[in-house]
């Protein structure tokens, strides 16, 4: 087991990795539309969307895997009225072969988030 750690996306502000290297899986944390360098939230679900896949895609580099080795991707909504717009941003980061997904409403941790997105990525 490895724990992977980049300062390209928001560090942990509790108890846990931005991702964990078990095999050939990587296990990312949930990601939140926060950027790493002023710790600020972005303005829209938009935006968040964009900032939270930017971080993830941050993490998979710096375990040396591409956004394309996603296999699982879990979607926390604060609201679902939000979905379609999300989903819109979403797919341009996923235009083929999409990792399988899940999309829940859910109450988010971090104050101002709509959006926070985990993951899990295969190396194989």
């Amino acid at each position: 087991m490895q724990v992977v750690r980049t300062e390209r996306a928001p560090l942990p502000i509790a108890s846990y990795s931005q991702a964990i290297r078990a095999g050939d899986f990587l296990f990312i944390s949930g990601q939140v539309g926060m950027d790493p360098k002023t710790k600020t939230i972005a303005n829209g679900i938009e935006a968040q969307t964009e900032r939270a896949l930017e971080n993830m895609k941050s993490i998979l580099e710096a375990a040396g895997l591409p956004l394309t080795k996603l296999v699982k991707v879990t979607v926390f909504l604060a609201d679902m009225k939000d979905f379609k717009r999300m989903n819109d941003v979403y797919g341009t980061y996923f235009r083929r072969n999409p990792p399988a997904r899940t999309t829940v409403q859910a109450q988010l941790p971090v104050t101002g988030a709509v959006i926070e997105i985990d993951a899990i990525a295969c190396s194989v």
